[in-house]
């Protein structure tokens, strides 16, 4: 288990301007993206114990995480 936050620009290097103009450009991208952005902090302070909860919410919160990565990344592929 990492305690790196994962934020979307370290996730997809390279793809920091076509990040933020999708940001601005399109609401539903927007959208998963201020999602993605509240689901890590969930995860990072689930994992640092700054906010601790069950094993299995942790859990359940990182796959979470990941179907919206899975997302952002189909959108930036286009």
């Amino acid at each position: 288990m990492s305690h790196t936050p994962h934020e979307l620009n370290d996730e997809f290097p390279g793809y920091a301007a076509k990040i933020s103009e999708l940001k601005q450009s399109d609401a539903h991208f927007a959208k998963l993206a201020e999602d993605y952005h509240e689901l890590n902090r969930q995860v990072h302070t689930a994992e640092t114990n700054v906010a601790p909860v069950g094993d299995l919410t942790e859990v359940e919160l990182r796959k979470k995480r990941a179907a919206l990565k899975d997302e952002i990344a189909a959108y930036l592929k286009d």
